[in-house]
């Protein structure tokens, strides 16, 4: 689990190191989008750079393509590299705590082919809680935009694989399916009970159910790998990793079971980015219940 995740303490003594790890602050609430840059400006790990979730971390919306659609891949690599990523850099993510904002930008980095990603397990909260130090300041940059985007080809090849909605159409029409969907969403929002955020209820017909709230301890941080594994492998059943598609509401919380079964040593799953929010936005797209 070491190169995944980083214990408080350790991001501590490296960046007192003078490590020159590159720190993102991903803090961000689906109900209030201004709520993650009001924090950071409250208080952030010193050195840390802010990215929203709404402005940086997604796509142009069309109303067809989901709450939060894939960023346009060369446009994440130019915005990557004005904050100093370059292949050699050890990045560190962090949210409030949950972990599931923390995991989307692990997979969008994966995605974009850097490889070298860890998320602080427990956040925010876990830094404070260590005693760590806490800056105000917005670091400056250190790349122009001119310099980024002349360098903002990467090599790397995406280490994280995508799965589209017709992908997922055809795999449900099909007689003998080539994975399963593993819809991370709150049992109530699975079985199409409630809806807080999307216009229709209910889930994608033959999809299990794995919160992803399950991944976490009550203190807040990720469960062992051993634990994860067992729990996975008996939600899972035979289904091998490299089968298995995760879905959410828009492709976050969806990238929390992907980085858990990761944790576990289940390598090789997927993720349907767009997931609920754009699969309801065709009526024409079956819908189960129930």
């Amino acid at each position: 689990m070491g190169h995944l995740l980083i214990e408080a303490h350790e991001l501590k003594k490296a960046l007192a190191a003078g490590e020159g790890l590159l720190v993102f602050d991903v803090r961000h609430d689906l109900a209030d989008h201004d709520a993650g840059a009001r924090d950071y400006a409250q208080g952030h790990i010193p050195g840390a750079i802010f990215l929203d979730h709404e402005t940086e971390l997604s796509g142009q919306r069309t109303g067809k393509n989901g709450r939060h659609p894939l960023p346009d891949r060369g446009d994440f690599a130019v915005l990557m590299r004005l904050h100093g990523l370059s292949p050699e850099k050890q990045v560190v993510a962090y949210d409030s705590g949950g972990g599931a904002f923390a995991a989307h930008l692990w997979w969008l980095l994966r995605w974009l082919g850097h490889e070298r990603v860890r998320v602080l397990d427990g956040g925010w909260a876990a830094w404070v809680a260590a005693g760590g130090k806490v800056d105000t300041a917005a670091p400056a940059s250190l790349v122009t935009e001119a310099q980024a985007i002349q360098s903002a080809g990467w090599s790397g090849k995406p280490v994280m694989q995508v799965v589209t909605a017709d992908q997922v159409l055809e795999n449900i029409r099909s007689e003998k399916p080539a994975f399963t969907v593993l819809d991370a969403r709150s049992p109530e929002r699975y079985r199409g009970e409630q809806e807080p955020i999307d216009p229709v209820a209910g889930r994608i017909p033959g999809a299990l159910n794995r919160p992803n709230t399950a991944n976490m301890t009550p203190e807040g941080r990720f469960k062992s790998s051993e634990a994860l594994r067992s729990e996975f492998l008996e939600a899972l059943g035979d289904t091998p990793p490299e089968q298995v598609v995760h879905q959410c509401g828009s492709g976050i919380t969806a990238s929390h079971n992907l980085f858990a079964m990761e944790l576990a040593g289940l390598q090789g799953s997927r993720l349907y980015h767009g997931s609920w929010s754009e699969w309801c936005s065709d009526p024409e797209r079956p819908v189960a219940r129930g």
